[in-house]
């Protein structure tokens, strides 16, 4: 007879208030305590939640030259990242700890160990005492992401083992990239948290597969946001002239270990959707494929990764 108990997740569509940190925050904050109060033991954010994924800015930037004004405009977006830890950090902390519940944000994190000028697609993790966990840097920014976010490393590729399965996440285009995917499977990951910018129906597709790849639960959550969530001085720009007054339409969702929808993508609005999740349904998907068991060949095919952290050149 099995011991596993249902236990309560929630993925929050909702959109960033773009280039406001405190704002921000506080939002996160709001979100995370009325999660909480709904019992949810596992709580997700969208990608770069805190505090923008700056849909629609160019920052100036064509091949060969940058603006001075693009230049500015970067200066205000990293004014508007965080430093893990930080005050910030130390806040959410707080709401995490009266919720209980592990949390998964999207950040976009400053480093804060060499220059200070280089800013990351961050995937925080919280434990249920709001201490930080641990943290996943995106492996590669998508198209003009790379313009304003570096590249993280193998050694962000946490798997953590929680009383509701272990948890990782990949964070949005990542989820297409095979081997990452293949190592998150390899650290056992069962509740497989995809954070994302995609609202496209191909990426719905994607996260059905990738459940029924991975014999796990998808929690995928992508903001809901608007033009009202932007500054008035970057709407008025014209590059935003042809940009829908809803940017984003969301399409969070939470899919099955057999890869149907438990929870159907939401679209057109922000809310929190919930879903009771039981791991026995993973057992019962791997009767007839476990990706990295009984399914496997590792006498034909092996996987590599490197997590040794990246060392930056240091100049005395």
């Amino acid at each position: 007879m099995s011991k596993n108990k249902p236990f309560k997740v929630a993925v929050v569509q909702a959109g960033s208030i773009v280039m406001d940190k405190e704002a921000t925050v506080n939002k996160t904050i709001q979100l995370i305590k009325e999660a909480g109060k709904n019992q949810a033991k596992i709580i997700l954010f969208p990608e770069a939640f805190i505090s923008a994924y700056p849909r629609g800015m160019s920052f100036g930037a064509k091949v060969g030259s940058r603006s001075p004004e693009g230049r500015k405009d970067f200066a205000r977006y990293s004014e508007s990242a965080i430093t893990i830890p930080g005050a910030e950090t130390e806040a959410i902390g707080k709401a995490v700890k009266e919720a209980g519940a592990y949390v998964v944000i999207g950040v976009i994190e400053k480093d804060a160990a060499y220059s200070g000028g280089t800013l990351y697609c961050t995937a925080l993790f919280f434990g249920p005492d709001g201490s930080i966990l641990g943290k996943h840097r995106k492996l590669k920014p998508t198209g003009s992401e790379r313009l304003i976010w570096g590249e993280g490393d193998g050694s962000t590729l946490p798997v953590f083992d929680t009383p509701y399965g272990r948890i990782g996440a990949l964070i949005c285009w990542e989820n297409y990239m095979p081997l990452a995917r293949a190592a998150m499977y390899t650290k056992g990951v069962q509740i497989y948290l995809a954070p994302t910018a995609d609202a496209r129906d191909s990426w719905l597709a994607s996260m059905r597969h990738i459940a029924l790849e991975g014999r796990c639960f998808v929690l995928s959550c992508n903001q809901y946001s608007t033009k009202a969530m932007y500054p008035q001085d970057i709407v008025e720009r014209a590059e935003f002239a042809d940009l829908d007054d809803e940017c984003s339409r969301g399409g969070s969702c939470i899919v099955s270990p057999l890869g149907e929808f438990i929870v159907e993508p939401v679209v057109g609005k922000e809310e929190i959707i919930y879903a009771e999740l039981n791991l026995d349904q993973i057992t019962e998907s791997q009767f007839d494929f476990d990706v990295v068991g009984h399914y496997a060949r590792p006498d034909v095919f092996q996987l590599l990764v490197n997590e040794e952290k990246k060392e930056h050149t240091k100049f005395f």
